[in-house]
């Protein structure tokens, strides 16, 4: 063969190889590079699945998964704090889920996931400031706490994690979520001044230790080294926060239907139906035994930790029973977004939080509070439904360690004209809202204004239920 062919065939060659490589990739049939932690004990562990490094053009439970996982890294940046010149920012409320934890359920017969809860700097994922933030808890006993709280260890401290409990990556995510939230609103922004008192915080968690952990590591990077004698934490009895105002029968009625509307989705999906029955045979359980274990919160810790998915001797649970509970999982938020029935139970589930929120912020803006931040750390179950009562069907599931931020500025020379943004993982939505998708960004007022938020939460969203105050749309009964 000449020279000339030879070179243009090796060409060929070559761009037949590149294309056949990047199809098997696209497949997940070649692993790359992972960047999940490196655990002590990994041995050579390989790779579960590959991490896909970019969006893939439709949905993929593989890539959804990955970022429920929130696996921390160091390139992520907010867009917290961004304002028109000289716009002064006058007070932020942060609602958290907690971060990484060990699994609510176990899978029956199953060895549970070997996953060490200790704090360990040297251990990845870590963080700058975990050693300091571990020394600093132990110190933690002069924190002043409602009873419930003041009983819960105040960071995660067994070698082998207990349900629930939150882990090394959990501690790391808000210590991540903090340290954004401080180069913002601290150092730009000086939110709190140098002799900032409890006066300028508010600070509530529900009655969990991983949220109390995960709420203390976000203050901790915050606030290096803060005053334990100048905080003081309020237990939330609430997982949706409605604190004093959860009588509600209709937000009842309405999840009641929400969750006919999963069971019915459930039982129609033959493919999770088989699935089910082909993970019990490989466990040795009745399908009903494995269904009740809820197996995904298993499963996506083992996933998320990179930690091989249950084996026993009749086999093991693999990718593909992952896949296929993912898919449904995907599917079935989807639906929800559709059917509005869970927009019904939100808007009456996450009132009194709202509320709360525009009083909190008419307060500061009229000089009769301080309380410029306030941090509220939660479940999923609380920012899932804030995300969908503000109109955010395309908002992602809550990852762990979410975050939802609401800023307050006032605009220059006019101290009544009042703005308002909402980010959710550092993501500015606010023109995704329901309460200001109409108004234009390119107007003479490129912030949303403060009115169309106070508005919504006092009367616009009751309107669905053809009602004009939370009392009334949560008696009435519209069926």
């Amino acid at each position: 063969m000449v020279p000339r062919n030879r070179f243009f065939f090796l060409l060929a060659v070559a761009a037949v190889l590149a294309i056949l490589s990047l199809s098997l990739q696209f497949l997940h049939l070649i692993p790359t590079p992972p960047l999940l932690e490196d655990r002590q004990n990994a041995k050579s562990r390989k790779r579960i699945m590959p991490v896909p490094h970019t969006e893939p053009p439709v949905i993929d439970p593989v890539y959804e998964a990955y970022a429920y996982c929130n696996i921390p890294n160091n390139t992520e940046r907010g867009m917290e704090g961004h304002s028109p010149p000289d716009y002064k920012l006058l007070s932020v409320q942060v609602m958290i889920r907690h971060g990484d934890r060990y699994p609510l359920y176990a899978i029956p017969k199953t060895k549970k996931p070997a996953i060490d809860c200790t704090l360990v700097p040297s251990r990845k994922p870590s963080h700058p400031q975990l050693a300091a933030f571990l020394s600093h808890m132990s110190k933690g006993s002069k924190g002043r706490m409602d009873n419930v709280l003041s009983g819960l260890p105040r960071f995660p401290s067994h070698s082998v994690c207990e349900m629930g409990e939150l882990t090394q990556t959990g501690v790391v995510q808000h210590l991540r979520n903090g340290q954004l939230l401080r180069d913002t609103y601290i150092k730009k922004h000086t939110l709190l001044p140098d002799s900032w008192t409890s006066k300028h915080l508010y600070i509530e968690s529900t009655g969990k230790s991983r949220t109390l952990q995960s709420g203390l590591a976000l203050l901790y990077s915050l606030l290096p080294e803060f005053d334990w004698q100048k905080i003081y934490i309020r237990h939330q009895w609430s997982s949706i926060f409605c604190s004093s105002s959860c009588d509600c029968p209709m937000r009842n009625h309405y999840l009641e239907e929400e969750q006919r509307r999963q069971y019915s989705l459930r039982v129609k999906n033959s493919l999770l139906e088989q699935t089910y029955v082909d993970m019990a045979k490989i466990v040795g359980v009745p399908t009903r035994l494995l269904r009740a274990s809820n197996p995904i919160d298993s499963l996506l810790c083992h996933f998320c930790h990179n930690i091989s998915f249950p084996c026993t001797q009749k086999g093991c649970i693999g990718l593909e029973h992952f896949n296929v509970i993912k898919s449904h999982q995907l599917g079935d938020e989807k639906e929800r977004h559709e059917t509005k029935v869970y927009y019904r139970y939100s808007l009456l589930a996450t009132h009194p939080i709202l509320n709360q929120t525009v009083t909190r912020m008419q307060r500061i803006a009229e000089g009769r509070s301080e309380e410029v931040f306030a941090l509220f750390s939660a479940h999923d179950v609380t920012v899932a439904p804030l995300l969908a009562a503000l109109g955010l069907s395309e908002a992602r599931f809550p990852r762990f360690a979410a975050r939802i931020v609401f800023e307050l500025w006032r605009a220059p020379k006019d101290k009544k004209s009042l703005f308002v943004r909402v980010l959710y993982n550092g993501e500015d939505v606010t023109f995704q809202t329901s309460f200001c998708q109409k108004h234009s960004r390119r107007s003479s007022q490129p912030l949303c204004p403060f009115q169309n938020f106070m508005n919504f939460v006092k009367k616009d969203m009751f309107a669905i239920f053809n009602s004009t105050n939370y009392y009334d749309a949560c008696h009435r009964r519209a069926f």
